[in-house]
Formats: C-alpha cells, sequence, structure tokens
C-alpha cells in the first residue's frame, strides 16, 4: 500500500456515533441500575448464562452486549487476568471484540437470519469450546425477529447451556419474544436517557470535535434525539457540518438547528397557543404561515403544539413542575401564567383537538390546509363553555314562563303558513294540564279531574300512541274522578279500556275503571278541534280559494308520492 493510500485511510472519517462508542461500562449514558447491576455481577461471579437487553433504538444495547462480551474474556494487559468489571481495552480480547474480529465473540442480526435452519447451525456450534477466548459469547440482536420455530430450537440450549457459553440479546419489542425465552434469560431495562443528560453528553462531544453549541442549538437536538443517544450524535453530526466556521472553530447555533430540524421557534409556538386560547384566528393563521415559509413542517407545529399543551396542564397539576431547571426560564415563565388562566376542562379539549389535527396533518393532501382549519377549529372551540358549564347555566338558569293560552304566531303569507297552522292546532295545547292538578300540599297526583286532563296526562306520560286512540277513538259518554264511560269507534284497539284502567290505577294510586257503552257519547277530541278549526274566519278563507280541500293531519310523505302517478294530480289537499 502506497503512502498516499495509508494516509487516506488514517485520516478516514468517521462518524460521531461510532467515534464516540462507549468502551467502558461508565461511559454508557443514562443507564446507571444497568451498569450498578452488571459490574457487581460481573465482581461477585454471578454470571447469568443469558442476558435481555430491551430499550428504544440507540440507547446502547448493542454496546452493552459487546461491552459485557469484553469484560467476561479480558485478560489484562500481562495476560493473566480474569472476568472484570474494567476491561483493559490493550488484551488480544478486548481489541480484537472492539473491532469485532473475534472468532468467539459471533454477532447475529436476527432480522435477516430469521429461520430455523440459521439458529440449528448457530447450536451446531454451541458443543465446542471457544478458540482462545474464556466464554463463547453469541450476541443476537433484534431477537424478536425470530420465528416460532427458531425460538423453539433454541429453548432447550438456552436452558442448560455448557460453561462455556453465554448468550446475549438485544431487542426493541420485548413483547413480542415468547414469555419461554424471557424466563430463561436475565432481563435488562434500558431507560430513554433525559433530555439534559443528553444535552450534557452532546455538548462535551462538539467540545472534543472542537465546535462551539448554543445551549438552545443542543437542548432542541436533545430534544429531537427523543432518548437515543445514537440519533441525537447522529444530528449532532449535521448540525456541527451545518455551523457557521471561524477557522477552525465552528459553531452550533440554535437558529440553525431549528433550520435544520424544520422546527417552529419555541417562542413563536407559545405566542401561537396564546393566540388561539384568545380565539384570535388572524394572528394564529399568521404565525403559522410565518412558520411555514420560514420551513417549518405543519405537522411538527401541530406537535409543538401539543407538547405546550402538555406543559402547561403539568404546571396547573403541579404548579412545581414549573421550576424545572431543565426548562428554558421564558417557557417556566409563560407556561406558569397561561396556566393560571386556562382551565382544565379548556386544557383537556385543547389535547384532544390537537391530537386529532396531528393525525389529518399527517393524512392530508396538504398539510398546511389541514393545520389550518385544525387551527380555525381549536380558536373557535376556545371560548366555547365546556359540557359541566353548560349544566350549571341550565340548572341556575330560572324555568321559562308557560303560557298554555298562547298560540304560535301566524304567518305573514302565503297559503303554507295558514295551512301549517291550521294542522298544527288540530291537537290540543301540550302537557301544561297536568300542573294543574297537582296536589298544592303534597305535589302528588290525587287523579285528572276532567277527560282533557286525562290525555294531557298521557301526553305528559309520553304515551303517544295512548294520545292518538284517546283523541281519535273515544267518544266519551260519562266521566267521573275513578270512571271513564265511552263508546270506541270502529278503529280503536279492544283492549283500550283495560289498557286505560291499568296505566291510570299505577299512576294515579287510586283506582280507575273504564267501561264501553253504546250510547252515542259527545264527538271525539279530534273532531272537536278540527270543528275549532274550521270555525275560525282565515281557515274558511283559505277552504274558499282552495276547494276540495280538507282539513285533516298531513300524511307521510312517501304514501302521499305512492298514490300518486308522474303525470297525475292530486284532486284534492290536505290542509
Amino acid at each position: 500500500m502506497s503512502d498516499t493510500q495509508t494516509q487516506s485511510v488514517s485520516t478516514e472519517y468517521r462518524v460521531l456515533a461510532r467515534k464516540y462508542r462507549p468502551t467502558t461500562f461508565e461511559a454508557l449514558v443514562g443507564q446507571e441500575a444497568l451498569v450498578r447491576t452488571l459490574t457487581n455481577a460481573i465482581a461477585l461471579g454471578r454470571i447469568a448464562q443469558a442476558y435481555m437487553l430491551t430499550g428504544v433504538r440507540g440507547v446502547g444495547k448493542t454496546t452493552t452486549a459487546r461491552l459485557i462480551a469484553r469484560a467476561l474474556n479480558c485478560i489484562g494487559p500481562n495476560g493473566d487476568g480474569g472476568p472484570t468489571t474494567q476491561p483493559c481495552g490493550v488484551c488480544p480480547h478486548c481489541t480484537a471484540i472492539a473491532e469485532d474480529r473475534h472468532v468467539d465473540v459471533l454477532e447475529m442480526d436476527a432480522a435477516s437470519r430469521t429461520g430455523v435452519g440459521d439458529i440449528r447451525e448457530l447450536i451446531e456450534g454451541v458443543r465446542y469450546r471457544p478458540t482462545s477466548a474464556r466464554y463463547k459469547v453469541y450476541i443476537i440482536d433484534e431477537v424478536h425477529m425470530l420465528s416460532t420455530q427458531a425460538f423453539n430450537a433454541l429453548l432447550k440450549t438456552l436452558e442448560e447451556p455448557p460453561e462455556h457459553v453465554k448468550f446475549i440479546f438485544a431487542t426493541t419489542e420485548i413483547r413480542k419474544v415468547p414469555v419461554t425465552v424471557l424466563s430463561r434469560c436475565q432481563r435488562f431495562d434500558l431507560r430513554r436517557v433525559e433530555v439534559s443528560e443528553l444535552a450534557a453528553h452532546f455538548g462535551r462531544i462538539a467540545e472534543k470535535e472542537g465546535a462551539v453549541a448554543e445551549p438552545g442549538a443542543l437542548a432542541l437536538i436533545a430534544r429531537a434525539a427523543d432518548g437515543s443517544v445514537r440519533d441525537g450524535l447522529s444530528l449532532l453530526d449535521q448540525a456541527i457540518a451545518h455551523a457557521d466556521r471561524d477557522g477552525a472553530i465552528s459553531t452550533v447555533r440554535e437558529a440553525q438547528v431549528r433550520d435544520m430540524l424544520g422546527l417552529a421557534d419555541r417562542a413563536l409556538i407559545f405566542d401561537l397557543f396564546d393566540s388561539l386560547m384568545k380565539g384570535d384566528v388572524v394572528s394564529a393563521l399568521d404565525t403559522l404561515g410565518a412558520q411555514y415559509r420560514s420551513g417549518a413542517d405543519p405537522a411538527v407545529v401541530i406537535q409543538d403544539l401539543l407538547e405546550v399543551t402538555h406543559w402547561v396542564t403539568r404546571v396547573k397539576v403541579s404548579p412545581a413542575s414549573a421550576d424545572d431547571p431543565a426548562v428554558a426560564e421564558a417557557e417556566r415563565t409563560r407556561g406558569k401564567a397561561m396556566a393560571e388562566g386556562l382551565s382544565m376542562s379548556v386544557l383537556t379539549r385543547a389535547w384532544q383537538m390537537l391530537l386529532k389535527a396531528l393525525g389529518e396533518v399527517r393524512t392530508a393532501p396538504s398539510p398546511l390546509q389541514a393545520a389550518e382549519m385544525a387551527l380555525v377549529r381549536l380558536a373557535y372551540a376556545a371560548d366555547l363553555p365546556s359540557p359541566a358549564d353548560l349544566i350549571s347555566q341550565i340548572k341556575a338558569a330560572p324555568p321559562a314562563p308557560r303560557s298554555p293560552t298562547s298560540s304560535p304566531p301566524m304567518g305573514g303569507g302565503g297559503g303554507g303558513s295558514v295551512m301549517a297552522q291550521a294542522t298544527l292546532n288540530t291537537s290540543p295545547a301540550p302537557s301544561s294540564a297536568p300542573q294543574a292538578y297537582l296536589d298544592p300540599q303534597t305535589q302528588a297526583l290525587p287523579g285528572p279531574r276532567s277527560f282533557e286532563e286525562v290525555v294531557a296526562l298521557f301526553r305528559e306520560k309520553r304515551e303517544a300512541v295512548m294520545v292518538t286512540h284517546l283523541m281519535e277513538h273515544v267518544h266519551l259518554v260519562d266521566f267521573k274522578p275513578g270512571r271513564i264511560e265511552f263508546r270506541p269507534s270502529a278503529k280503536a284497539p279492544p283492549e283500550l279500556a283495560s289498557r286505560l284502567s291499568r296505566m291510570l290505577t299505577e299512576w294515579t294510586g287510586a283506582r280507575w275503571v273504564a267501561t264501553i257503552s253504546n250510547a252515542d257519547g259527545q264527538p271525539t277530541l279530534g273532531e272537536r278541534s278540527k270543528a275549532d278549526v274550521l270555525s275560525r274566519p282565515l281557515v274558511k278563507a283559505v277552504l274558499m280559494a282552495f276547494p276540495g280541500a280538507v282539513v285533516g293531519p298531513p300524511r307521510p310523505a312517501a304514501e302521499a308520492a305512492s298514490t300518486l302517478d308522474d303525470d297525475a294530480r292530486p284532486e284534492e289537499e290536505d290542509l
């Protein structure tokens, strides 16, 4: 190899996620519980035959697996050491494992090798002792991708492996791993790294790379990393390349990182949320448009609004949250002020509407238009009272006065209004009558004192079928409290009298008897109402203007349509 080729290889750039991969347990970021358990187990010689490492992407599962392999096989600088919590990093085993070339440390990607044949091949090699290392270590990444047959083939070996074999599994989907496999492993959950820890870690790495990063820029990168160290380092790598350079120094600025990530200005997000809660639609849309023109993604804006809603709600529930030093001073101050001015019902309603809007923005043909419509809905709903407030207002409002003798206003013109009015008045006034026979002392129902009050009682009880029968098919012969004598029409149901007696007795608590008579009796209430309508001068004028029209209840539309042919005209009209 020539000198030029050697120089190009030695100066080949390594991304930050690989360059700053931890080489010791202490270098793992945010995994103190895991480090303490593993170091104590190795120091005491309590080494399990299998480990299950689970967590979100980029928190150090594969790195931890390699560290365990190094700790188990390290022999120290002088070559006579045993398993240690402090791998030396210089012995042949540590060096080979770090460079992924150790013959006794086998890494397998279950995402690409999922079949039972791959596991059988692995099991065949288990019975052979390691070539040079103390333990033969099998690292299986994304183990949840293995097939059911592959898991079954692994079970027996996993439960009773040879003393020289150790298994280390890593997965992001722990629920997809069979319980029979989990029960044979020691499980470690690697937690998401906090934003403050990530920001401090990225600041130290930026300093080593000869870059100066603003605290706001580091906070944006840490928040975008969502608990993943690897994702954050990739973003930091990109931010340093995007930064301003002054000689050998790169300055990572917050505004540049915001543009790089397509984020909206945090202060403007609070302004946007404030406008929405005040119902200022114009200001909210202007703010969204300005952010969109500067490169902000509408879906990210909605996500930021969700974060602000969550933050304000937390401050309202727990005011001590406003003193969190990890949150910027401006956010703490504004969040506290908003929490004092907004009710919990408004905040929870805003959360639900924004959560629904996020799905709409992600699937809409035009994300900006979907985001604008979501903001319009939220702004108009911000000043609406909650259901609980509405119920309280209804309970507190005095009841509207009723006038049983008043009738709806007549139309100003046209036959339609007159006919509608006539139809409405074919039935008696609604159920204000039962209030007349309430006992003034006990507010009980001693019983109706007239047949009209009987009909009003049935209407009050929402017995619409019985009201129709009593109005149209009952010719009253005699009425006394507790006794009704009537002649039913031909269309009356045969059980009308028994039902009338039973229901009145049940409702009033007194015995009522309804009997059938052969006497002619009085006209029905419906006939009397119709006669009253026909006696009105305005109805008489309508009947003279429309010869052949009759007064009666309107027929259903379907029934009326079925009686007419395409070319036929009705011979009479219902009034």
